[in-house]
């Protein structure tokens, strides 16, 4: 009992290995391609491979390793109605097409469409399609002029075709059919293209049957000719035979050269009346040929001519425009800067002021409220600067040499030398004397006994 529960169980897991096998087995339907990612090795090249296509068949899909999408070959509808596309004579026109496009099933196409489009919806495959399409079309219309592009359908579809075929195959995808159905511009230089065709033909047809009409009436008269000729002979065989009848043949004879005269005359001014009217209208089709090259010729010279004017004018104006937004930027930020540094300078000049304003509040303060001993104060720790000052005064005097005249005569003992350098030094203010300019008075303890005692003397008188 025990080994027929082994063996039952051995062919179940026989059987799960098995179903679990062929599920992984997957086959490639004919209108899709089987993409395999994951570890699938290297290809050709030796490089790692970073997908796997098959285009029908089958393949066996690794669990764990590796893992499976498709991708769908329906072909994709792609309308691109083209709006001012710029031709090469600088016309633009609006060329509305259609695409057919779908994945390539070629091998590297393929890999191409593994790696770009690989889960994307329809949608999205027809946008990228799509700004191809726009980009090229642009492109071969650039190279190509009106007339080509309208009367040489096939080149504007090669080129068309050399060059989105080319792009849409880095995607992955390929061009199945370009339809073109119809090409407008927006001056009406294809429609003046027709009519001058239309005219030409129609001038053409009307030579044609003047030509015939005057062929004809030439071989009337060629044929009625021939028929008098004729029976002038009959008739010359017959007054011949008829001896009897000479003076009325001869009269007779001369009424036919009349009337055989006349009517050449009235032949050949017909042929003449017939060829002049032939000549007035072929004259009068090359006139109309000529006035409609004429104004096919003004309509290329406006757009080859105006319009690039046109955009000369516009593009200068831009490149004004920017440069007067340029110098109004420039001006702007220089303002913004002086603005900013004269800014900072009142607030340095106004923290330099606060801070000096409360420095002199507190020696106020520190003078007890008396302005005056707060200005002596201030005298007092300046009083150092003020004697180096006036020293330097004399110190910075630059004398090379100095010649003083004595004669010998001193008073109080002093000489002329001496009297010349207490001169000079009498010339630097004293103290005193920059304190009255100042509008304050030197303390006494600073003037000397000899000030001090003098000073005395001045108040009481």
């Amino acid at each position: 009992m025990t080994q027929l529960y082994l063996i039952l169980i051995l062919v179940a897991v026989v059987f799960v290995t098995l179903a679990a096998i062929l599920k992984r087995y997957r086959r490639c339907p004919s209108d899709k391609i089987l993409v395999i990612y994951g570890k699938t090795g290297r290809n050709s090249s030796g490089s790692i491979s970073s997908a796997r296509c098959v285009h029908g068949g089958a393949a066996f899909i690794w669990p764990v390793f590796q893992d499976y999408a498709f991708l769908d070959l329906k072909p994709i509808s792609i309308e691109c109605n083209l709006t001012n596309a710029l031709s090469k004579q600088n016309i633009r026109v609006d060329v509305p097409c259609r695409f057919t496009v779908g994945i390539s099933t070629e091998p590297e196409n393929m890999t191409n469409a593994a790696e770009r489009l690989l889960g994307l919806s329809v949608d999205s495959i027809q946008s990228i399609a799509t700004d191809i399409l726009f980009g090229q079309l642009r492109l071969v219309i650039a190279t190509m002029d009106i007339e080509e592009i309208n009367a040489d359908r096939d080149k504007f579809l090669a080129n068309v075709s050399a060059n989105v075929e080319a792009e849409l195959r880095k995607i992955g995808l390929k061009l199945i059919n370009v339809n073109v159905t119809d090409i407008r511009d927006e001056s009406g230089y294809i429609e003046a293209l027709g009519k001058e065709a239309a005219a030409k033909a129609i001038n053409d047809a009307k030579k044609s049957v003047a030509e015939q009409n005057r062929f004809g009436e030439t071989g009337k008269a060629n044929a009625d000719k021939d028929t008098r000729i004729n029976v002038a002979a009959a008739d010359a065989d017959a007054v011949k035979g008829e001896n009897t009848a000479k003076i009325e043949i001869a009269n007779s004879d001369a009424l036919r050269r009349q009337k055989t005269a006349e009517a050449d005359r009235l032949a050949v001014a017909a042929e003449k009346v017939q060829a002049a009217k032939a000549l007035q209208e072929a004259y009068q089709s090359e006139r109309d040929a000529e006035l409609a090259r004429a104004e096919r010729e003004e309509a290329t010279q406006k757009a080859n001519i105006v319009v690039a004017a046109q955009i000369d004018k516009e593009k200068a104006i831009i490149e004004a425009e920017a440069e007067a937004e340029q110098i109004r930027r420039k001006a702007k930020g220089e303002a913004d800067a002086i603005y900013a540094k004269m800014d900072a300078q009142a607030r340095g000049m106004l923290e330099i002021l606060t801070k000096q304003a409360d420095g002199f509040r507190s020696l106020v303060g520190a003078a007890e409220g008396d302005a005056q001993k707060a200005v002596l104060m201030m005298i007092a720790d300046k009083l150092p600067d003020l004697v180096k000052t006036q020293v330097e005064a004399v110190k910075g005097i630059n004398i090379d040499k100095v010649t003083v005249w004595d004669g010998g005569n001193s008073a109080d003992g002093k000489t002329a030398t001496s009297n010349f350098i207490s001169g000079m030094m009498k010339s630097i203010p004293p103290l005193d004397d920059l304190f009255k300019m100042a509008g304050m008075e030197l303390p006494s303890y600073l003037k000397g006994k000899a000030a001090a005692d003098e000073q005395p003397a001045k108040e009481e008188k």
